[in-house]
């Protein structure tokens, strides 16, 4: 029988480098870096390249040299405005609420950059209520996030994997032929379970004949068995861009409730595609359940006390649900830049890299195997379907490339690498599919680990890069962390980088 699919190429970068893999302005500021060392050459000035040979070189190396991603001269310029930032008092937050002055209760009152979106209510939606919309004011977006119900993939044969791999692909090949939205946006997220809803259900249907050894049995399997159980949430979230819905949204009245007319029109069609994936129920958060998702993923401990309230007070309506304002973190101090701190827990986030030899479907569910009681952890899967004409010239840019390489070491003499004929191939396979019909997708992986404050983080940290070692490469976003947990623990469908560079 033939093995599982391996899926290579996901780690191609996105206008990767020409000379020497260097972008033409690298390219451009080291040949005007090198110009006065060379005309000092000319001249004769040995004390003179002596002088700028070394100053020079430096300021060559800060704008070549990656470190950990990003090019050295980026790193000193984020690591200047972090600090400048801490010194400041920028990034400190604190909630209104906390500072005694309550904003009214539909209004957002979240940290970073959580305070660019905006979260209003659209329309009745089926028969769900309202939908909650999310309105990134920065990037001109608007979208919405469904809770999730799934058995998961851990027990499923390679053959029912393969058949999920390719719904997935079926599925965002069809988000690539609508025009109204490209992104989709999947997040899982570990909970601890604290046993409110199994203490609530056996307060309503013990007997209080029962025996006493009985309970005390009970009692025992609750503790051994419930302090290390998990539960796990799942969310996927869609989004299209302003200038996509800004004319379905006019034929539909206008305003915000004609961009959500055109966004439903979509999501009614959404709940197909994603029930083939194994999905079982498609819930479309309203604003109270957006508050209530947003509010623990900043307080993981919340989830026992909004269940509890759901279970004794049940509400169909959503009238006496979490409001907005209460969504965020009481308190989130400066980030510190390897790790976020928020109301009592600690969060370090990494942005996941896919290996060079290629990965399989199912492959990155180890990131999300608990080791600790109380730990929780977190994946986000970010993708974006580029148009059919993005696509192509993208394709064509790779297999040019390609061959201007192969090329050029022919005719220089240079035996050519596995790695370019493996690039060549991929590229004209890839040229291939899109002409074809395929989509390109666009894609960003994230992962996060969440422990509470009084822990030691970077144990539980350490034990995330050991269940990614020797699978993936974990980059962890250092003087970002704040940004990144947004990105990895949040169904607020932010985490795509509008382009990524050559050594970005």
């Amino acid at each position: 029988m033939a093995g599982p699919r391996i899926y290579r190429g996901l780690n191609r970068r996105e206008k990767a480098g020409w000379i020497g893999g260097l972008t033409p302005a690298q390219a451009l500021v080291c040949i005007g870096l090198a110009v006065p060392v060379l005309l000092a050459l000319a001249a004769d000035n040995w004390a003179q390249v002596l002088v700028l040979a070394p100053v020079l070189g430096f300021t060559a190396a800060l704008v070549v040299v990656p470190v950990r991603g990003r090019p050295a001269l980026r790193w000193l310029g984020d690591l200047v405005m972090f600090q400048l930032g801490v010194l400041m008092g920028w990034s400190v937050w604190q909630s209104k609420a906390a500072a005694g002055a309550p904003g009214p209760a539909d209004e957002p009152d979240l940290p970073g950059v959580l305070a660019r979106v905006a979260f209003p209510d659209g329309p009745p939606f089926r028969d769900q209520g309202r939908v909650c919309l999310i309105h990134d004011t920065a990037e001109g977006r608007w979208g919405a996030t469904a809770r999730l119900t799934h058995s998961g993939v851990g027990m499923l044969s390679d053959a029912e994997c393969e058949r999920l791999a390719s719904r997935l692909g079926n599925l965002l090949l069809g988000i690539g032929h609508r025009e109204v939205i490209d992104r989709m946006s999947l997040l899982v997220r570990t909970v601890p379970d604290d046993g409110t809803e199994y203490e609530v259900w056996r307060a309503a249907h013990q007997r209080p004949d029962a025996p006493p050894l009985a309970r005390q049995a009970t009692d025992e399997l609750d503790r051994t068995v419930g302090s290390v159980s998990v539960r796990t949430e799942l969310f996927v979230t869609v989004s299209g861009t302003e200038s996509a819905l800004r004319r379905p949204a006019q034929a539909a009245g206008g305003g915000i409730a004609g961009r959500a007319y055109a966004l439903y029109r979509v999501l009614d069609g959404l709940d197909d595609g994603l029930k083939a994936l194994g999905v079982r129920t498609v819930t479309w958060l309203s604003g109270a359940g957006m508050a209530e998702a947003i509010r623990t993923g900043f307080n993981p401990a919340a989830a026992g006390v909004l269940a509890n309230h759901h279970l004794t007070h049940p509400d169909a309506d959503g009238a006496t649900g979490l409001p907005m304002a209460a969504a965020g973190p009481t308190l989130a101090p400066s980030p510190a830049a390897r790790a976020y701190h928020h109301d009592g827990f600690s969060s370090v986030s990494y942005a996941v890299l896919m290996p060079e030899p290629g990965t399989v479907f199912g492959s990155l569910g180890p990131l999300l195997a608990v080791r600790t009681a109380g730990e929780r952890r977190t994946l986000a899967i970010h993708y974006e379907v580029m148009s059919q004409h993005a696509a192509s010239r993208a394709v064509q840019a790779n297999r040019f490339r390609a061959g201007v390489v192969t090329d050029w070491k022919a005719s220089k003499g240079f035996s050519t690498s596995a790695t370019d004929h493996r690039r060549a191939g991929g590229a004209t396979a890839q040229e291939h599919a899109v002409a074809a019909g395929h989509a390109m997708v666009r894609f960003a992986v994230t992962s996060s680990v969440t422990v509470p404050a009084h822990w030691n983080l970077e144990d539980h940290a350490a034990k995330l890069e050991n269940d990614a070692s020797g699978r993936f490469r974990l980059l962890r976003l250092e003087l970002a962390q704040d940004s990144a947990f947004v990105a990895a623990a949040l169904p607020v469908g932010i985490g795509l980088p509008r382009l990524r560079g050559a050594l970005d």
